[in-house]
């Protein structure tokens, strides 16, 4: 897909700083990363995001990420890592390829939280959706 920027980059079509890379999937640092060792896991297919993603190539993709992290702690030693995807506009998902941010992390980084306070649900409300969602899942 050559609208695709991460399509590019899988294709060696355009420039990046490759770490990983198998014949399905390829982690590579990102152009404004958000710390030290941030690294974009991605499917070398174009998937749009997670619910385009089908189970087997989840696990690789899932699998590929782990190994990077386990590379970026060999290296850089951090006292956290972050394993972020965005599926969607709404949810800051700006290139629409499933990828995985993996963000090494230490005590008083400027990344800041990732998480608002919280929402106002009644337990009637999560007891329901719980039945809903669980419904859904069968």
């Amino acid at each position: 897909m050559t609208d695709c920027s991460f399509c590019r980059i899988a294709a060696h079509d355009e420039p990046a700083r490759v770490v990983f890379e198998t014949g399905e999937v390829m982690g590579f640092f990102p152009l404004a990363p958000a710390a030290v060792g941030h690294t974009l896991v991605i499917t070398k297919a174009h998937i749009a995001d997670i619910w385009e993603l089908d189970d087997a190539t989840g696990s690789v993709l899932l699998s590929a990420s782990k190994r990077v992290a386990e590379g970026l702690r060999a290296v850089l030693e951090p006292q956290g890592m972050n394993l972020i995807n965005s599926a969607g506009r709404a949810a800051s998902q700006t290139i629409m390829h499933i990828h995985f941010h993996l963000v090494p992390r230490w005590d008083n980084d400027n990344f800041g939280p990732l998480w608002p306070a919280g929402i106002s649900a009644s337990a009637e409300q999560l007891d329901d959706l719980a039945r809903r969602v669980t419904r859904a899942l069968r």
